[in-house]
């Protein structure tokens, strides 16, 4: 409930261009962001699925996915280093967990290479969702697999992750592109945004908009997320699991009638 709530704001945020109106008026959007992503930690904390450990492993995931933005701000076309471990903590940890670690990897990159414009808050709201995607599919892993890890479960972690890192690969990249689609291509004949366009024409625009500029290169954060995944994958989701393990964190699935007769 309470990363659905923090959403909501990410939700209005992208699809404003596509409601047949003009430019909405100037807000803090950075400021709203940062808001939003507080918001779910101290929500998390006051549910107490964020103790002092698991924000201590937060704020060192957030630092080592900063230093490697600085380090390697891209790789070849669209990929960049930070979305593997946002993608192996979100599907050890949780949705909540992995929109956090998200969140708050692309905020303290932002600070760290300057890196802060109108286009942060569509960033923030994207790469969280990225994690979140990641441990939404590591819950529906643990329902289905034995409840004794083997080599199984191992290979169909990898091969669930390798499907979100290459689906997240493009989604992140067709939701940012939303900012430079308005702020750019406003006007452009075809595929450019316009004030008063109708959502079937707007989304058209945007589509074509997509494969000419973007489609290409988010093919190559695509893939390099998955390779990433295949290459390292296996032995940082088993740190990550020792880690869960000995920080005493269960993602707990169930309604609230199925938790408390349990």
């Amino acid at each position: 409930m309470s990363i659905a709530a923090v959403s909501l704001a990410g939700v209005l945020l992208f699809v404003w261009p596509f409601l047949g109106l003009g430019l909405p008026p100037e807000v803090p959007a950075v400021a709203v962001t940062v808001g939003a992503v507080a918001s779910l930690a101290l929500m998390e904390a006051g549910a107490r699925r964020l103790d002092s450990g698991r924000l201590a492993l937060l704020a060192a995931l957030a630092a080592i996915d900063a230093a490697l933005r600085l380090a390697l701000v891209n790789g070849i076309g669209g990929f960049s280093p930070i979305f593997f471990l946002v993608l192996c903590a979100g599907y050890e940890f949780g949705a909540s967990y992995g929109f956090l670690v998200g969140g708050f990897s692309l905020l303290v990159s932002a600070l760290v290479t300057g890196g802060i414009g109108p286009w942060l808050p569509y960033e923030t709201f994207a790469v969280g969702w990225v994690g979140a995607s990641a441990g939404l599919a590591g819950s529906v892993v643990r329902r289905l697999r034995p409840s004794r890890r083997s080599w199984l479960p191992a290979r169909l972690d990898l091969a669930v992750l390798v499907g979100v890192a290459i689906a997240t690969g493009f989604a992140y990249g067709a939701l940012t592109d939303i900012w430079g689609w308005v702020a750019f291509y406003r006007g452009v004949e075809n595929i450019g945004w316009l004030p008063g366009l109708s959502a079937a024409d707007a989304l058209a625009r945007f589509g074509r908009y997509y494969a000419l500029t973007s489609l290409t290169w988010d093919a190559f954060r695509a893939a390099g997320d998955a390779l990433a995944v295949v290459a390292l994958g296996t032995p940082v989701l088993m740190a990550l699991g020792r880690l869960r393990a000995r920080l005493g964190y269960e993602v707990v699935e169930g309604s609230v009638g199925e938790l408390a007769a349990a």
